[in-house]
């Protein structure tokens, strides 16, 4: 059991809404269908990959407020099976950075509306063997809420904010500002 019961439970899970999970309503989409989250995914794989290690996911990003936060979820993306009709999007690992801590956690420091800033989300090792037809995904959000708590975008001190505001974040992807996946690839 988690800490978090019943509000989020521990372990991987279909990246799909549901009725089981706080805060789902009909028609329990896929999370990759919303409009806040940055889909990255990999065609189907003709052979094979293994990773082994820890997941890095390096980004060039910018925000309109003070703060604001940024997660990484690595997903194994399943083929449709007898069992699972449309796939299953399993989550491997995920993780979070607060902007606020993005070059040294002992000295935080606001943002200027646009400033852009490189911020690398560490997400735990991991192993996993992605098989044939399987697809790599790596997901980028500003929350992942139950499991972390919600930055309200405004840049007071963690804990006792009064306020909250919509943060509208950027993620650059171009030959200046490379975002990128560091993947622990071991060979078979």
């Amino acid at each position: 059991m988690s800490s978090l019961e019943p509000v989020a439970r521990a372990g991987t899970w279909d990246q799909t809404e549901a009725p089981a999970f706080f805060g789902c309503v009909p028609p329990y989409l896929p999370l990759a269908s919303r409009p806040d989250i940055l889909v990255f995914q990999t065609v189907p794989l003709s052979r094979p990959l293994r990773l082994v290690g820890p997941i890095e996911a390096e980004l060039y990003v910018a925000t309109d407020g003070p703060d604001t936060d940024f997660t990484a979820k690595l997903i194994d993306v399943h083929p449709p099976s007898s069992d699972y009709p449309r796939g299953y999007a399993m989550l491997l690992i995920d993780g979070i950075l607060r902007l606020r801590y993005a070059e040294d956690p002992a000295s935080p420091r606001l943002r200027r509306a646009g400033e852009v800033v490189r911020a690398r989300i560490t997400l735990f090792p991991t192993a996993n063997l992605f098989l044939p037809g399987h697809r790599l995904r790596l997901d980028i959000s500003s929350s992942n809420f139950p499991k972390f708590d919600v930055n309200p975008n405004t840049g007071e001190p963690e804990g006792r904010a009064r306020r909250k505001r919509i943060a509208v974040n950027t993620v650059f992807a171009d030959a200046a500002r490379p975002s990128r996946v560091v993947l622990p690839v071991l060979a078979l």
